[in-house]
């Protein structure tokens, strides 16, 4: 039995308490739960190997950054510090660790003499590139037996979920 046709006692309507039947909408969100864990954590699983594949020397939360600087570039620190969710500081070490590997320049703010934008340099774009070409040959692959359609539907439903957590 795959794990996608796998349905959890508590999803089927088997509570873990005595026998009753959890409401319908726990057991969607137990199982709704579950599913993000998963994906998660083979998310965070194979950060680290598409950051190394950019650069060997990359952190692997730093392959998210690439991802949205290509998105929007240029864009302030601060503006990818509120997008992720960290402290600038946080994103400050990134990003010196990123401009160090020659992947991202900096550059000042003409609308603001006291801040930078940040964008990747042409061997950051390319390397990065490479990389997510690579990610996507993959997915393709792996949904190869999913509907069109029903890929459309996950990525919109994903971006639903991600609008949500960025509010």
């Amino acid at each position: 039995m795959t794990h996608a046709n796998h349905v959890a006692p508590e999803a089927a309507g088997a509570g873990a308490s005595g026998g009753s039947a959890d409401l319908p909408e726990e057991s969607a969100s137990h199982a709704l739960e579950r599913e993000l864990t998963v994906l998660f954590r083979r998310a965070r699983a194979t950060s680290g190997d598409l950051a190394r594949a950019v650069h060997h020397d990359l952190e692997a939360a730093a392959y998210g950054l690439l991802v949205r600087l290509e998105e929007a570039e240029p864009e302030r620190a601060t503006d990818l510090a509120a997008y992720f969710g960290v402290g600038k500081a946080t994103m400050s070490r990134q990003l010196h660790a990123l401009e160090d590997l020659g992947l991202v320049a900096r550059e000042p703010d003409p609308a603001d003499g006291r801040a930078y934008l940040v964008r990747l340099t042409a061997e950051g774009r390319e390397r990065f590139r490479r990389v997510r070409t690579a990610r996507r040959e993959l997915y393709l692959r792996q949904m190869a037996a999913w509907d069109p359609a029903e890929v459309a539907e996950l990525a919109g439903l994903l971006h639903r979920l991600n609008e949500i957590q960025s509010g």
